[in-house]
C-alpha cells in the first residue's frame, strides 16, 4: 500500500472512507439509522483499535524477553480472543438497538467481506507490480 504514494496515516484515512462507504451500502442505511448507527459504529472500532494496539504493544515487549514470551504467548492470545469477543458481544447488543434485527446482524458479516475485498485488492495490485520498484512495465 505504501507504494500508493502517501503516509501511513493517508492510506488508513483512505481505507477507513473505502470501508465507510461499503458498509453504507451494503446495510442500506436510512438517514435515520446512519444518525444512530454511526456514532456506535465508530466507538466499536475505537474500543478494537485500542485492542489490536495493545496487542501489538504486547508482542513487541515480549519479543525482548523471548522467556517470558514462550510461557505467556497462549495465555495472553486466549485473553486476547476473549476481549474481541467480549467487545464484539456487546456492540451485536448495541447495534441491535440502533438498526433493525436484519442490519444489526449484518454489521460483522459486512466488516467481514470488507475485509476479504481489501485483502483481493491488495494481492491484485501486488501482482501487477511484481518486480518490485523500478520502471513500471508495459502491459498490452
Amino acid at each position: 500500500m505504501a507504494q500508493s504514494g502517501g503516509s501511513d496515516a493517508e492510506i488508513n484515512s483512505k481505507i477507513r472512507a473505502a470501508e465507510i462507504a461499503y458498509l453504507a451500502q451494503k446495510l442500506d442505511l436510512t438517514p435515520d439509522e446512519a444518525q444512530k448507527f454511526w456514532p456506535v459504529y465508530n466507538q466499536y472500532t475505537k474500543e478494537v483499535e485500542i485492542l489490536i494496539a495493545e496487542r501489538n504493544n504486547r508482542a513487541t515487549a515480549a519479543k525482548e524477553n523471548k522467556t517470558e514470551a514462550r510461557n505467556s504467548a497462549p495465555d495472553q492470545e486466549l485473553k486476547y480472543d476473549q476481549r474481541m469477543l467480549d467487545i464484539k458481544n456487546h456492540y451485536d447488543k448495541e447495534f441491535q438497538k440502533v438498526l433493525p434485527a436484519n442490519k444489526a446482524g449484518s454489521v460483522f458479516r459486512s466488516e467481514r467481506e470488507f475485509r476479504k475485498v481489501l485483502l483481493q485488492q491488495l494481492k491484485e495490485r501486488q501482482l501487477r507490480n511484481v518486480g518490485g520498484p523500478g520502471p513500471r512495465r508495459f502491459r498490452n
